[in-house]
Order: structure tokens, then sequence, then C-alpha cells
């Protein structure tokens, strides 16, 4: 997102001189035409270097914007390190700040995604110690942005507000341009759909009123992208074409690189792969011409899809592969975490499970990074809430205790002078005393609820009221696994099992993260009935649940899993005027589970389970793959296995069930006509 805002609105007054009303006139060119922007601040270039030293900051800033947008990154970091330096040189607060801001943009092109967002928030810093109105406008934007890139959307979305809110106080409207539509892209990205089409509006608005083009072009990639993400594909064609005709006309490389990407992704949403195949490789040439490796990779990632869709895999996967390389340098985990998720779909859909299994796995990696990140930061939120009222409560209980001894001063005093008082003072001094000892004891009582209520929370995910992943944890390291009887010699074990919404982002897409909370409730809720009160039951991470037994009879394993299944996928879900229902599927096995007369430890065994899970999700979801045992172990490893979990159980070597749920979503393979059908290697079929 660094990257869209090219340009430093003017530091400071700039007064009358010609220079700097040329300078000015400039900013929109280096923008959007920087190779025509760059012929004219070359010319102007020994009388700026001679100028006072905020038109020669300004200066500098807009040539390294210039070369940036060129492609031209080394020229670029060099000048905006000579700013650096400057700003220092001169003690300027504002000079600073506008030196980093260009710098951090810089890095940004160039992928340091890490060191952008460090000297952003410096920048922000500095700026906003000035009484420079429209720098702090820049450098609020550039920091939220870096929010954003982040995933810390909830700080993102309050720096862009305030950025808006002090853009409306400038007589300039192109800061409040920008910081519109940097909030449009964020309401977007945060799915908050009638929000973005608000702030939208009013950018469009403001653009028309600049009379520029340029401005009305990105207003119009934005619109793009809300469109579609809201299910327009008519009218986010239409913004494109549009925006695509005022670039042509401008000769805006840039934007016409840009704007060739979203073609391709649109007509990718829409199917048509030969158009998505056409703009991709002509959104390839462009990228060319800009030298920009943001808008190459995701044309290659959209040239991927398409090809992908055709059914030429090898190629398909050739290409996305060379755009992830760029999504996983900048490690933007939000946007990568969408890439690799679009990947595996188009895996899927090409028939090519085991790499769809593989990109799954790779962004549901960065996807419980993120929740972990979350639950810490809530839990870290609570703790400062915590000690916040702890202070407070040393401030009073020190406050009562200077009264106290004020008391005993003045009780001193009037015993030196009136003996016969004695017995009085005596008596009031014990009423305080044992007052205050019985408040001492009361907030100590207080304290240990608090503490006790601190451990609860942070064993519990705020969401669904269940078991977190960090809570099972430290429960297994402790649990006695030993194998059991049950009356008449019935084997009794344990059991896992793992779960995840199917399609939970089409839900999330279709009706909002609100819906998709009420679906995560409602399983929940769903699993506490479905189970006993003494089995375990957590929220894994994001769509995932786990559920572990401790002592159920080795026949009933399967049973669970299709109680399970049934009871989630016969719950209408109502929410807003419609109403669905969700399927999950679910991978499962007895625990402990012994290969070899040497027990697996836990982790192992929930990483096979997964691995059932995703072959449910593989061979048709709304199904439960259950790892029953092992044979002839002595002919393979457990690293093989975990290895290939599908292929092991082909070669015979891990016996599997499969549980299918009511009313599938896609109909069983042929053999399989009951709700639960041991899995028998193709091998001995």
């Amino acid at each position: 997102m660094l990257t869209a805002v090219c340009v430093l609105a003017p530091a400071l007054a700039w007064g009358s001189s010609a220079m700097d009303a040329s300078i000015a006139e400039i900013r929109d060119q280096v923008k959007y035409v920087p190779d025509k922007a760059l012929v004219q601040l070359q010319k102007m270039e020994p009388a700026a270097r001679a100028a006072p030293a905020l038109t020669k900051a300004e200066f500098l800033s807009q040539l390294s914007s210039a070369w940036r947008s060129l492609g031209q990154l080394e020229t670029a970091l060099l000048l905006s390190e000579e700013l650096v330096a400057f700003g220092r040189a001169q003690n300027s607060q504002e000079i600073l700040a506008k030196g980093m801001l260009t710098k951090a943009y810089v890095l940004s092109s160039m992928s340091e995604r890490k060191a952008s967002h460090q000297l952003a928030f410096e920048a922000e810093k500095l700026a906003n110690g000035t009484a420079d109105l429209a720098l702090r406008v820049q450098a609020t934007i550039t920091s939220g942005q870096s929010y954003a890139e982040q995933g810390n959307f909830p700080a993102a979305l309050g720096k862009l507000q305030t950025a808006v809110d002090l853009g409306r106080q400038l007589d300039d409207m192109v800061s409040l341009a920008q910081a519109l539509n940097a909030l449009a892209l964020l309401y977007t990205q945060m799915k908050e759909y009638d929000k973005g089409w608000e702030v939208l509006n009013e950018s469009v608005r403001v653009a028309e009123k600049l009379n520029s083009p340029g401005r009305l072009a990105t207003a119009k990639s934005t619109e793009y992208g809300l469109a579609i993400d809201s299910n327009q594909p008519r009218r986010a064609l239409a913004a494109l074409q549009s925006a695509l005709d005022v670039a042509r006309k401008m000769g805006a490389k840039t934007l016409i690189a840009n704007t060739l990407v979203n073609l391709s992704d649109s007509y990718l949403k829409e199917h048509d792969y030969p158009r998505a195949v056409r703009y991709a490789n002509e959104a390839l040439a462009a990228s060319d011409d800009t030298r920009d490796p943001g808008t190459r990779a995701t044309a290659l990632a959209n040239l991927g899809q398409a090809y992908l869709g055709m059914g030429n895999i090898p190629e398909g996967k050739r290409n996305f592969e060379a755009g992830l390389v760029h999504y996983e340098k900048t490690a933007n985990q939000p946007e990568l975490q969408i890439i690799l998720k679009e990947y595996g779909q188009a895996l899927e859909r090409a028939g090519d499970y085991r790499s769809a299994v593989a990109a799954y796995h790779r962004e549901r990696a960065i996807s419980e990074s993120l929740f972990e990140k979350q639950r810490q930061e809530a839990v870290y939120e609570m703790q400062e809430k915590y000690e916040t009222e702890k202070k407070q409560r040393q401030i009073e209980s020190l406050s009562r205790e200077n009264q106290v001894k004020s008391a005993e001063i003045d009780n001193r005093r009037l015993q030196q002078r009136v003996w016969w008082l004695l017995a009085v003072v005596f008596a009031l001094a014990s009423v305080i005393v044992g007052l205050l000892y019985r408040k001492v004891r009361h907030a100590n009582a207080q304290l240990e609820v608090k503490n006790l209520e601190l451990k609860a929370q942070s064993s519990l995910d705020p969401l669904t009221s269940l078991y977190n992943r960090r809570h099972f944890q430290e429960f297994m390291r402790t649990h006695n696994h030993a194998d059991k009887r049950g009356q008449g010699g019935e084997d009794i074990v344990g059991a896992l099992f793992l779960l995840d919404v199917d399609h939970f982002k089409h839900v999330n897409d279709t009706y909002g993260h609100a819906a998709g909370d009420i679906v995560l409730k409602m399983i929940a809720d769903n699993l506490r009935v479905a189970l006993r009160e003494t089995d375990m039951i957590v929220r894994w991470g994001g769509e995932e649940f786990l559920a572990f037994l401790p002592a159920i009879p080795r026949s009933g394993v399967e049973e669970i899993a299709r109680r399970i299944l049934n009871s989630i996928s016969s719950q209408q879900i109502a929410y807003q005027n419609h109403t669905f229902s969700v399927n999950v599927s679910v991978g499962f096995a007895p625990f402990p589970l012994i290969p070899a007369d040497t027990p697996l430890p836990w982790e192992r065994a929930v990483n096979l389970v997964d691995m059932a899970l995703y072959l449910a999700k593989a061979h048709g979801r709304n199904r439960a793959y259950g790892v029953r045992g092992f044979e002839r172990f002595h002919q393979t490893s457990m690293e093989a296995i975990e290895q290939d979990l599908e292929r092991a159980w082909r070669a015979g070597y891990v016996e599997l069930s499969v549980v299918l749920g009511g009313a599938p979503e896609a109909p069983p393979p042929p053999g399989e006509h009951s709700n639960v059908v041991p899995l028998k290697p193709a091998a001995k079929a």
C-alpha cells in the first residue's frame, strides 16, 4: 500500500516564489507520468539545490519519487538518504520527517517492508511535533498503511480516520483525496463494504473537484476492488475500463499496468480464462516498462490461475510460483495468506489435490500466526487493564494510609493537652484500625478473584468460550494416556477429532464476518451438545475445532464422527433475512495410536488427524476420514506415513475409514454406499 502514496504534500506554506510554484505543479506528473516530470525536474535542479532549505527539501523529495516511479530504485534511495542527511544538518523536524517518508516509499518498492514500516512510524512521530498540517496528514496515511500491511487493521483504521479528519481542515484537497482513497482500500480489506462505498463516493467527488484525471483513475481502480469483493462484477469491469481509458490518455504507464492486472483478475473471477491470459500478458509487458515487481508478481499469479483453469497444470504452477516469490519476500502476511488460499483453490479445481493440500498448509500456518498474534494482543490488553486498576487501588490505599497517619498525629497532640480524652481517642483509633483491616482483607479477596478470572480467560477462546490451543497443550503434557478395559473386556480408548468448516471463506465473502462468527458459535454450541461434559473441546485456530475424548469404546469412534457431521449440517442459520447451513470435514483417530508397540506422542497423532482432515477435504468435504490403525509397519516408518498419508494407505500400511455426512456436497465415491466405510488400499481391492 505504501507505493500507492507516491508524493508528499507540501510540508510548509511555500510562499509565492516561482520555484515553489513550479515544483507544486509537477507533483501530479511525478505520480502518474514520471518520465515527463523527470525532464522538468532535471532542468530546474541547479536552481533548486541553491534555493532555501524548505524548497530544496521538496525538490529532492519529488526527484526521488520520480526516479522511484521509473524503477530506478538505487538512484531514488540515494536521493532520499541525501534528504534525510539534509534534514539532520538543518536540525529541521519537517525536513527530516519528509526525508524519512521518502525513504520509506523507496524501501517499500524494494520489498524491504520491515525497514519501511519502522521509518514510517518514526516519521509520523516527528511530523506530529510540527505545525505543518499537510505533512501530518501524509505521515498519518503512511503509518496507517504500514499497520494494514502488518495485518493490524484496528490500528490502521484509527490512523486513516485521523488522516481524513485532518485532511478536511486543509484548503489543498490533494491530501484529503489521498486519505479518502487509502481509507476506502482499508474498508475493502476489512470487508466493511457499506462504509467503503460511502468513503469512495466522497473520494470521487474530491477527485472531480481537483480536475485531476490521475486522481479520478486512482479512485476508479479502488472502485474496482470494492465492487469485485462485494460481488458486483459488472460494476467492477466498468470501473476498470474507465480507469484504463483515462490512464492511456494520460500516458500513465504505472496506472496502465495496474489496471491491466485488475482486468485480468476480473476475468478470472468470471472464469473467462482466455481473456484473463490476454490481460495478464499485457500487464507483464507493461510491468517491464515500469519495473514494478509487485505488478509483475500479481500478473504472474493471475496468469498461473488462468492456465490452471484451462487445465494446463505445469504452466499454471510455474507462473504462480514465480509470482509467489515476490509476495514471500515482502512478508505482507494478510496478502500472502489470500494469495495462497487462491492458489490452493485453483489447484483443487484443476485436480492437483496434493499440491492443493500443500498450499492450504502454507496458508493455514500464516492464519495460525495471525490468530496467535491477535490472541496475545487481547491478553496484553487485559493485563494492562488489570495493572491500571491495581495501580488505582494502590493510590487509594496510600491515600487512606496518609489520612490515618494524620489522624494519629492529631491524636497525640490531643493526648498531650487533654489526658481525660485518652479513652475516647483510643476507642476511635481502634475503630479506624478495624475498618482498615476489614478493607485490606476485602481488597485481598478481590485480588484473588481477579487473578482466577485472568487465568480462566487466558485459557478460553474469547469468541466461542471453548478452550484454546495453549490450554490443550498444557493438558496433554500431564494427561495419562494408558489404555483401559471396560466391562466385559471392551476396549476403551481416547479419541481425537479435528474438524474444519467447509467453504468458510464463501460464508465470510457472501454474508460478512459477523455471519462467520455466528457460524463458529453455532458449531461450538453443537459440539457441547453432541459430546460429553468430560470431553475437551478446543478452538484450534480460525475455523478449525479439536475435540479430545478421554475414554470411549473403540467401536464407537465412527459413530461420534457421524454425530458431529449430522449435528452441524442439520442446523439452519438465520442472518439478515438469509437462511443457510454449513458442513464440516473431519479427521479422527483413536488415541493413543500405537504403531510397532510404541505409542505416538500426541503431537504426531494430531498431525495424522490433520492429514486425514485434508483427505476429507480433497475427497468431497462433508465427511470424516479416520485412521483406524497400522499394518505391516515393519516395512515402513512414521516419517514416510506422515510425508504422504494417502500414499501410505494405498500401499497398505495404514487402515482408514470414512463416515459420510448427511446430504453430502458431492456424490460419494463408487462403493461407498453406507455412512461408515472402512477404506481398504487400492492394491488389495
